[in-house]
């Protein structure tokens, strides 16, 4: 396991929009580009039991986003997946990258998928080759949150961020994890200090409203799995309670020709579950397609 230490150690702070980001990039630069989308409500750390494998085929490229992990976590941001999607796109834009494949995870398919609609809608400056989601909630009608994040959403989000503690953190992490593949004590601890840094309890009602922009949003970012042209591959834990074997079949029904491998023992961070196993089914994926 890369130590939080050591993974911020390897990074560098980027200005971007007016916000410091926390970046990381390693691989070759000549190499394909690929950019590690993280979820809620972690950070780019989630990546670490992939990330040697990976850098040896790619140049990879990751950030905390707004409100996450090492980022900035203003109380005044409105925290819109469009704002994400630019500061990813300003990330690529800064490193000379104009051509790149996506990994995506949970809140980070989302903001895959904004930008997957302004490559459709031709407003895109830079072209995305081919995305690969996680578990997440692709679809608001088979999205499953958890108690807390209905607690987060409500008009109470406020004072429930303000009641979270490790403790819970680790009752809710372990609910969505594989009976089999339980996060390990050096996880929750990492996760932990990810969230609560910057004062991060203070954002997460606002994070949380990723929920409501799903909805509000569901025709383009829906659309936008259906209606590329670039290949689309979903690798995901069967037993995730959020989005798990649910999402998956709904995935099938939706998406014409889907490619899908489930991931029949892990749950809803199947990359933190068994970072070997979707790091060879990623890398079979990029291989079915070059």
């Amino acid at each position: 396991m890369i130590q939080l230490s050591e993974w911020q150690q390897q990074g560098q702070y980027l200005l971007i929009n007016g916000q410091q980001i926390f970046t990381r990039q390693a691989g070759d630069c000549k190499a394909p580009a690929l950019l590690l989308i993280h979820g809620f409500p972690s950070a780019s750390w989630d990546w670490e039991g992939m990330w040697y494998e990976l850098t040896q085929h790619y140049y990879v490229i990751t950030l905390d986003m707004l409100g996450f992990g090492l980022s900035d976590k203003p109380k005044n941001s409105a925290y819109l997946i469009s704002d994400q999607a630019d500061i990813y796109q300003a990330c690529l834009y800064k490193l000379g990258v104009s051509e790149y494949h996506i990994l995506a995870h949970d809140y980070g398919d989302t903001v895959a998928q904004e930008l997957l609609a302004r490559q459709i809608d031709g407003c895109s400056p830079l072209t995305i080759e081919s995305v690969c989601f996680l578990n997440g909630g692709l679809f608001p009608e088979t999205h499953k949150p958890l108690l807390i994040q209905k607690l987060l959403l409500s008009p109470l989000g406020v004072l429930v961020s303000k009641l979270i503690n490790k403790q819970k953190f680790a009752h809710n992490l372990q609910h969505i994890f594989g009976p089999s593949t339980p996060p390990s004590p050096e996880a929750i601890d990492t996760l932990w200090q990810l969230l609560t840094h910057n004062d991060g309890l203070s954002v997460m009602h606002k994070l949380i409203h990723y929920i409501t922009q799903r909805q509000q949003h569901r025709e383009r970012w829906v659309g936008a799995i259906i209606n590329s042209k670039i290949p689309i591959k979903l690798i995901a834990g069967a037993l995730d309670p959020i989005s798990g074997q649910h999402m998956i079949d709904h995935y099938r029904d939706l998406i014409p020709n889907a490619n899908v491998t489930e991931m029949l023992t892990l749950g809803h961070y199947p990359h933190i579950e068994d970072a070997q196993a979707i790091t060879t089914a990623y890398l079979q994926f990029r291989h079915s397609i070059e």
